[in-house]
């Protein structure tokens, strides 16, 4: 008996240990199981729809919940189905939003700097475009730039050169002055109208068509792109192709959102934000074509101005991007760096 009782002695502690160590294995298993099974869902917005910014977007959830096994579920929302551009904006800062893809001129309340690639005069084509948007001196200098402000862009593709949607027929530069016409947030842009004497009116997409049919505005500076996609030809008519300036896209991310990722999958968002910003280049460049032809399909007239008048609205308005920042070293510095990307890929 006593032999016995020493033996249930000598051998129960080490039980014990082994059931405590296998309990341990058992949760840590359980804990990591679990993390696998974790799903993570992705809210896209944008404030366009059926045109490259939401074709991105399309492109990017496949990619993303192929290359995650579905760890990553991705819900699209275009036509600014969450809220006018400003507050997509903040839910992307605050985190209800993953991520937002437009023109960076939106943010410059988040910071100045980010109004640099709508400089007037800094591309003259959109070959020219591509190149400076895949630089990685001016990817270097978007992506972090609002890390300290909850976001952080992971991708840049171009939209193409602006145009000017108007009420009335235009013929000449003159014929524009004392026009109301909308433009996106940017100080650059406000200047750029002011420059062609018009009045710029800031506004945000949604408010755009409404304003062309009560005749808040009188036009409206944007891409063809968004005058086809959002029928503008049943307002006006007349778009005046004056190629600046040219608008990007910018897709910015939670820097939130993407700090509860693991590191394979903060890897995966990454990667294959910057491989649909390449692969859809050709994309875009014949969607804006088919846009033009569409226009005109639809009743609508494609305008230019002479080109000795052409050449005098680039020499006016391309000093912009410098007289505006020269007295802001941050912003002065970007407009510097883009403008001397643009002078490397001619």
């Amino acid at each position: 008996m006593w032999n016995l009782q020493n033996a249930f002695l000598k051998f129960a502690p080490l039980s014990l240990a082994s059931a405590s160590v296998a309990a341990v294995l058992i949760a840590a298993t359980s804990n990591a199981r679990a993390e696998d099974a974790k799903q993570f869902v992705m809210k896209l917005a944008t404030a366009t729809i059926n045109d490259t910014q939401h074709e991105w977007l399309k492109r990017f959830s496949a990619a993303v919940e192929k290359d995650s096994g579905g760890k990553i579920k991705a819900e699209i929302y275009p036509a600014s189905q969450l809220g006018p551009i400003p507050r997509m904006i903040e839910g992307v800062q605050f985190g209800s939003i993953q991520a937002w893809i437009g023109p960076p001129e939106f943010l410059v309340g988040v910071d100045i700097r980010y109004e640099a690639l709508s400089a007037p005069g800094l591309f003259t084509s959109t070959d020219q475009q591509i190149k400076v948007l895949a630089d990685p001196a001016v990817r270097g200098l978007y992506f972090p730039l609002g890390k300290n402000k909850g976001i952080e862009g992971i991708g840049l593709a171009p939209i193409g050169p602006s145009s000017i949607a108007m009420r009335k027929d235009v013929k000449t530069l003159a014929d524009l002055k004392g026009s109301k016409i909308r433009v996106l947030a940017s100080p650059f842009q406000l200047e750029l109208i002011r420059r062609m004497d018009a009045s710029p009116v800031a506004m945000t997409l949604g408010d755009v068509l409404p304003g062309l049919q009560q005749g808040a505005i009188d036009g409206a500076l944007a891409t063809i792109t968004v005058f086809t996609t959002f029928q503008y030809v049943d307002v006006t008519k007349y778009v005046v192709e004056s190629d600046q300036p040219y608008l990007s896209s910018l897709v910015i991310m939670s820097t939130k959102w993407l700090d509860t990722l693991p590191p394979d999958l903060q890897k995966i968002v990454r990667d294959d934000a910057s491989k649909v910003s390449s692969d859809i280049v050709p994309f875009v460049k014949e969607f804006f074509a088919k846009q033009r032809d569409v226009w005109k399909t639809k009743g609508g007239t494609l305008i230019r101005f002479p080109a000795a008048e052409d050449a005098a609205i680039l020499a006016k308005i391309s000093s912009i991007g410098e007289d505006l920042s020269k007295d802001k070293p941050d912003l002065n510095a970007a407009v510097k760096l883009v403008f001397e990307s643009a002078k490397r890929n001619k």
